[in-house]
């Protein structure tokens, strides 16, 4: 891992304040919004950082709340409200390609941001600025911290370093990173990424997003596995976006092979996306629609649960079209805290984690019949399986939200120290050091 884990002292009576710029973040409670920008900004405080929060408005979501502790403000950028749709409900990328009229409204949310961030920072509360993504709160970012000399760290989450790669675009995104005084990356797929678009970034730190601790509660898995799992056969199940990037299509693919030996075979989908009904039909034709249940969205604190009730967690993950990857996915991570093997495919973030024969089981990408081969092979193989979790769980402790929280508080300590080392800049002469790890 890097090396700037060293301990915080946590009995500081003064505490830091940092702006977090996000276009993620739940919007209310129980929502389907993925957490884990906000487990990162309440761990913080764990080491001295009390975080405030700005993230996009969303019709029915409140314009200032206080949420579960953390001073959250959200700012409008179309009027009426309900034209406010480029983040949220899977992301803007998502939506950017879904409908393209959101494009048209980007200079808006955009200029609404920037305006929304100066105001805040301008308040002089502020010790230093986070963006999450480079586009847009990474540039924006810069153009409000570099006038107010306000340190300023980009974390870089994948899929904005790896979509939208336009030439335009991709000056966007180096004249942000290149400005920041700090970015931090979510594996080492992203961290590569990140320096094809601009090689000379000068604080450059793998902190991958951390996995809150949780244990699953036994009578509801218990409840879960009686319910969905049929005599012998595996329970199978996935979690996360139904998008082209995930690959549930070679994973339904694998489930009819697996029916030919286990006619019982089940597979539980958690989560939404715009895939949904193509997947439901492809159920149909490959004749399993008895086979897979499509849950939906379930609260997150319910997913360990599911996890646990589930023999085996499939991740058939694959490059896209426009050559995004999985960049990480804090699935992986939730299935093995859980202590449930893992299939997963061999590229992107997820091999940091996901070790062959060692943490899980790796696939080609886009391979139904070799997902099929290890769903029979763990099914039969009870003592591989019982070894890859116990390594699994073993690799988790490490991977946890408040180690993220621990290294992401020592990046932000480093900025607003007058007397840190400045940063050796990067060259191609000299690979060491384009990060520190």
């Amino acid at each position: 891992m890097d090396n700037i884990t060293s301990k915080i002292p946590h009995n500081n009576p003064v505490r830091k304040r940092a702006l977090c710029v996000t276009s993620n973040y739940p919007r209310w409670q129980g929502d389907s919004t993925t957490p884990f920008v906000h487990h990162l900004v309440t761990d913080l405080k764990e080491f001295d950082w009390e975080v405030d929060v700005l993230a996009p408005h969303y019709k029915g979501a409140a314009i200032e709340e206080t949420f579960e502790g953390v001073s959250v403000k959200r700012f409008r950028y179309l009027l009426p409200e309900v034209a406010q749709t480029v983040c949220y409900q899977g992301g803007a990328l998502m939506n950017l390609q879904k409908n393209k009229l959101n494009y048209l409204k980007l200079p808006s949310l955009v200029m609404f941001e920037w305006l929304a961030i100066m105001k805040l920072l301008m308040s002089g509360k502020y010790d230093l600025l986070h963006s999450h993504w480079i586009l847009p709160q990474g540039f924006n970012g810069v153009l409000a911290s570099l006038p107010l000399k306000i340190p300023h760290v980009i974390t870089v989450h994948g899929s904005d370093a790896f979509a939208l790669s336009g030439n335009i675009l991709s000056r966007f995104k180096q004249f942000s990173l290149t400005h920041a005084d700090a970015v931090t990356v979510n594996s080492s797929a992203t961290k590569k990424q990140v320096l094809s678009i601009s090689p000379n970034i000068a604080n450059l730190n793998l902190i991958p997003m951390g996995v809150v601790r949780s244990k699953a509660d036994n009578n509801r898995a218990k409840v879960l596995r009686q319910k969905y799992k049929i005599d012998s056969s595996p329970l199978l199940i996935f979690v996360g976006r139904l998008v082209e990037v995930k690959g549930v299509d070679d994973l339904l693919n694998a489930v009819a092979i697996v029916k030919t030996k286990h006619p019982n075979v089940r597979l539980l989908i958690l989560g939404e996306g715009p895939l949904e009904a193509t997947l439901k039909r492809l159920t149909e034709r490959l004749e399993i629609k008895r086979n897979v249940i499509f849950k939906g969205w379930v609260e997150s604190k319910d997913i360990i649960n599911y996890l646990t009730a589930s023999d085996i967690f499939i991740g058939p993950s694959k490059r896209t079209s426009d050559g995004s990857v999985e960049a990480q996915g804090i699935a992986f991570l939730e299935a093995m805290q859980a202590g449930t093997p893992v299939i997963a495919s061999n590229l992107g973030g997820i091999t940091d984690v996901i070790q062959h024969e060692k943490t899980g089981l790796l696939v080609d990408q886009t391979n139904p019949q070799q997902i099929a081969n290890y769903v029979l092979r763990l099914s039969e193989d009870i003592a591989l399986a019982s070894k890859l979790t116990r390594e699994a769980k073993v690799k988790v402790e490490n991977l946890t939200s408040l180690v993220s929280a621990e290294k992401m508080a020592n990046v932000f300590n480093r900025c607003i120290r007058d007397d840190s080392p400045k940063p050796t800049k990067l060259t191609k002469n000299n690979p060491s050091s384009y990060f520190n790890d």
